[in-house]
């Protein structure tokens, strides 16, 4: 058989169901495999389109995503997804064709040296350079990127290597590796310092999801009755509606759970990944203890100082400390939270038109089931996203925070369709990070993923008008246009509706989320409150 034929047997051999990519010269011989594969090849209009679609793909299976390109230009359009998921810690494998290994010791057409390009932005990157190494490089692939942190992979294929005969080689078996239970030494030290705690508050990070320790984190808060604070890639690591849930921290400017954290002595940090959200923004003197838990030795940094780290499985190790660490007294935040839920709740009702960020974020928390999944795009609209929708169950609100790339939403939301067909998928998008890859409209509707496309209009990149404003009091070269939105779905064959006024938001997403295709939502949206956002948090007092 030929040297892609055991490459795809390998791919089989890892479970992948679904590849996302686009086809080309350099790739047909996996092309032409995959017609005798039970994996499906999602043909997608652009190469960032499947790099973002494996982003996600992975991100909420836990399993690696797939991607495949060809050479050259259709591996540089790989880079921008590839890069978003190693940074936000989403297993992802990418598959490019390469030219021959015949000339690429001279100019070539469309050559490129893709294993150093890609090698800054993955765990691990190399090329194919014999069909006898097929096995142990996919095996490897997989094996580096689904490992924590997992990230993102890159196989160079090259195409006369592809199309080699090759004979008595076959997949590897598949093989996990162990996460270790925590040192008994180190558990103890951990129960001492949050015993000794005068006042602790636990900050949830992506890492919990990721080990499927959301179960045991809310155990552990409730056991020793300690508050949650969650980054905005682990939201819904504890429910919002939980009384010790003290909503996300993301946003630079001093916010109302940041009261928490001023007041706190010891920040119990459990899957934290700071490529998040920078310990300087809650630690900026450096005077708290942290306990670090998690599986991975922490990041140096002047501001994570550790009294302790307790590395090894995350739901053993909140357990094994929870046992023998003394509850606190009391919920020593209670009043804290009760601020964050009422200010939820302040513009719910608000009517003005254009709407409102909260009342747009207000209603879609209406619209869906505690189990539907949101996928938010970079932008003005992320930031309220991931300061105000009420995540309840982990994975629900997807967020791209470590490398934050716009464009994520559209293929995004396809991607979630196929992990989890039976669960409603809205992408929240800004206007801009919309058309950055609205063709993915087009494959949604060709493979058969309904989702809604929720489209804050402004015309303009609002988020960067947000900071222009806020460093220059004026905005600088940020307006455009836009097309009509609702043509533009019909012109693909999808819905399209346009809100006119506030009160019609809920009902039309409902109606979008009925039709079981492709909706978009073209709603005006008031950015006149990023501002006052500003200008509230700049003011704030500490209710505690």
């Amino acid at each position: 058989m030929k040297a892609a034929e055991l490459f795809v047997k390998c791919l089989e051999n890892e479970g992948v169901a679904v590849v996302f990519g686009v086809p080309g010269e350099e790739n047909v011989d996996i092309m032409d495999a995959l017609l005798g594969s039970p994996i499906k090849f999602i043909t997608t209009r652009h190469e960032q389109g499947a790099a973002f679609m494996a982003d996600v793909y992975g991100r909420l299976t836990c399993k690696a995503g797939v991607c495949l390109s060809t050479l050259g230009p259709g591996a540089t359009n790989l880079i921008t997804g590839v890069a978003d998921a190693d940074m936000d810690r989403a297993p992802v494998v990418a598959i490019a064709g390469q030219g021959a290994t015949t000339r690429m010791h001279k100019e070539s057409h469309q050559i490129l040296d893709l294993v150093n390009m890609f090698e800054p932005i993955t765990k691990y990157a190399t090329q194919i350079r014999e069909p006898e190494i097929v096995s142990e490089i996919v095996r490897k692939a997989f094996k580096v990127a689904q490992t924590e942190k997992p990230g993102a992979c890159f196989i160079d294929f090259p195409e006369n290597i592809a199309a080699a005969e090759i004979n008595g080689k076959h997949p590897i078996e598949v093989q996990k590796a162990y996460t270790s239970t925590p040192p008994d030494l180190k558990i103890a030290q951990a129960a001492h310092i949050v015993s000794q705690a005068e006042c602790p508050i636990i900050l949830a990070g992506n890492g919990v999801i990721r080990a499927s320790a959301s179960d045991s984190l809310i155990a552990f808060a409730e056991r020793l009755q300690i508050p949650v604070a969650t980054t905005f890639m682990a939201k819904g690591a504890i429910p919002f509606s939980h009384e010790l849930s003290l909503g996300t921290v993301g946003l630079k400017a001093r916010d109302w759970v940041s009261f928490g954290f001023e007041k706190a002595d010891v920040v119990i940090c459990v899957g934290y990944d700071m490529v998040e959200y920078h310990p300087e923004q809650w630690n900026p003197d450096g005077n708290k203890a942290i306990v670090h838990i998690d599986v991975s030795p922490a990041e140096v940094d002047e501001h994570y100082i550790l009294k302790v780290g307790v590395l090894g499985d995350l739901g053993e190790a909140l357990r094994a400390i929870s046992r023998q660490a003394k509850a606190q007294a009391g919920y020593s935040l209670r009043s804290l939270r009760e601020v964050i839920v009422n200010e939820m709740a302040e513009f719910a009702a608000d009517d003005s038109f254009p709407i409102k960020p909260q009342r747009i974020v207000s209603d879609l928390r209406r619209a869906l089931a505690a189990k539907d999944i949101v996928i938010a795009d970079v932008g003005a609209h992320k930031m309220w996203m991931g300061r105000m929708y009420q995540a309840e169950r982990p994975n629900t609100c997807i967020i791209s925070n470590g490398f934050a790339s716009m464009g994520i939403a559209v293929p995004g939301a396809v991607a979630a369709k196929f992990a989890y067909p039976n669960r409603k998928v809205v992408a929240v998008t800004g206007d801009a990070g919309f058309m950055m890859n609205s063709q993915e409209i087009e494959t949604a509707l060709r493979v058969g993923t309904p989702m809604v496309v929720l489209i804050w209009n402004d015309s303009e990149y609002g988020l960067i008008t947000w900071h222009q404003l806020r460093r220059f009091g004026r905005p600088s070269h940020i307006e455009f246009n836009n097309p009509d939105f609702v043509k533009y779905a019909e012109s693909f064959g999808a819905k399209g509706y346009r809100i006119e006024r506030a009160a019609d938001l809920v009902p039309t997403l409902k109606q979008a989320l009925a039709d079981d295709t492709v909706a978009i939502i073209d709603c005006p949206v008031d950015y006149s409150e990023n501002m006052k956002l500003t200008e509230k948090l700049s003011r704030l007092k500490s209710p505690i």
